[in-house]
């Protein structure tokens, strides 16, 4: 069964009201990948030819990027929620947008087109809401300006200003800190470089730029940490089948986990090998799941996952999992306080820096549900229990909201999750999803 689009209250702020149930039964195909559709976007717009794409997630951080691009004057074509046709007009083809390209609530999509603008030969700004405005950008703006890019924030956050008109060189980087959207950045302006980009990372990070560079007909080779790009000059369009994504699968894996009966099936679910840390320390903690592997023959491993009830326990989080899990932590916090003993989680100070700090709305919604956590810079050490009805705030973040709509599955009472309206960022038709499978989830508007 396919995630139906329901909106929720159509305008203003959602409260999420999630109930605990008995039963997580089905079969359930979350939405396309968001990492891999914003990719998809923006090479089918570089590339020379016309891209097809299909499961393309229509939420709307991607939808910014596609907004985006036909600022830029890329023509795309909307087949249903879910197929695109793009119409490439080569990597020098963009032109200039006559007003700031909005970002949303994306900071993916303004990490990578930092990359892609700063080797344009046109002036642009891109701003970004609220949220957005708050997250860190001199991480990708320094590695672009070494490049020859001449990139302004204000005080290291949005909007960024990009001076067109430059040129840019390669540059051997360094990453201090392990992250694939400044990994991306600094790939996508080595493609308009006049010498190879070597970047080295501290710990593997997600690669599906790398795997979609080379789709597009641009090689790159990976020594180790240290992935390279010879720029060719040209991308060449290509077909582009974007699995579910796993970070939205996450949510039912626990959900799943945590009931007392059932078992369910997500179908097509991406298994890319740097995104899999979730499945590990789930693993760890004692979940009872099954993984039967595909291939789409498009260099992303996909599989369905079967989920069954287990009682979890606490681990100390192997660091080396941690990049491998970046996004996926709202739902192994929720998993440790359902589980018995104490989690033990260090090594993860970017999660202060995503949509949220999600250390701290998620030690303080936790706390709201008489869970003790011991909140720590880099993580929190977690006694597991039983949550308790009550109210939280996800402060906007789309992945809090929906963790704790599915650890409700498990708790005494209803959890009343406020400030929920970002789910549609990354999960349009979250609550009918969840519905489909046995969740009690339901969506009213914030008082």
């Amino acid at each position: 069964m396919s995630a139906a689009n329901d909106k929720g209250p159509a305008s203003g702020r959602t409260t999420l009201l999630s109930q605990p149930v008995q039963r997580v039964t089905g079969r359930l195909r979350v939405p396309g990948d968001k990492s891999i559709s914003h990719r998809a976007l923006m090479f089918g717009a570089l590339a020379d030819g016309i891209t097809h794409v299909d499961g393309f997630l229509a939420g709307e951080d991607c939808l910014a990027t596609m907004t985006a691009l036909q600022a830029m004057g890329v023509v795309i074509e909307r087949h249903g929620e879910t197929s695109l046709t793009i119409h490439g007009c080569g990597l020098s083809g963009l032109s200039a947008p006559v007003a700031a390209l909005d970002m949303g609530n994306s900071g993916t999509a303004m990490r990578l087109f930092a990359g892609v603008l700063a080797g344009q030969q046109f002036d642009s700004v891109l701003i970004g809401d609220s949220s957005l405005s708050r997250r860190p950008m001199e991480r990708v703006a320094t590695p672009l300006r070494s490049m020859g890019a001449a990139i302004d924030t204000e005080q290291g956050c949005p909007p960024l200003r990009i001076a067109g008109a430059r040129r840019l060189h390669g540059i051997d980087y360094e990453m201090p800190v392990a992250s694939a959207q400044v990994k991306s950045a600094v790939l996508l302006a080595g493609l308009y470089a006049d010498s190879p980009t070597h970047v080295a990372e501290p710990a593997v990070t997600r690669d599906h730029t790398e795997r979609m560079l080379t789709l597009f007909g641009q090689p790159v080779t990976r020594a180790g940490g240290r992935v390279t790009l010879h720029p060719q000059g040209r991308l060449v369009a290509t077909d582009v089948e974007v699995p579910a994504d796993l970070s939205s699968a996450a949510f039912f894996l626990l959900a799943g986990t945590l009931a007392p009966a059932g078992e369910l099936v997500l179908e097509r679910v991406g298994l890319n090998p740097t995104r899999t840390g979730v499945l590990q320390i789930l693993r760890l903690m004692g979940a009872d799941f099954d993984i039967r592997t595909e291939d789409t023959g498009d260099g992303e491993p996909t599989g369905t996952i079967v989920v069954r009830p287990a009682r979890l326990r606490g681990i100390s989080v192997p660091p080396e999992l941690v990049p491998l899990a970046i996004d996926e932590f709202p739902v192994l916090f929720v998993a440790a306080a359902c589980a018995e003993g104490t989690t033990e989680i260090s090594g993860a100070e970017e999660l202060r820096h995503k949509e949220s700090d999600r250390i701290g709305v998620m030690a303080n919604g936790l706390r709201a549900l008489g869970i003790a956590v011991d909140e720590r810079p880099d993580g929190a050490l977690i006694s597991g229990g039983t949550l308790s009805g009550g109210e939280i705030d996800s402060v906007g973040d789309h992945r809090v909201a929906m963790a704790f709509a599915a650890g409700a599955v498990a708790a005494a009472g209803e959890i009343r999750i406020r400030d929920a309206a970002n789910v549609a960022t990354s999960f349009p038709g979250f609550v009918n999803a969840a519905r489909s499978v046995g969740l009690d989830v339901a969506a009213t508007a914030d008082d």
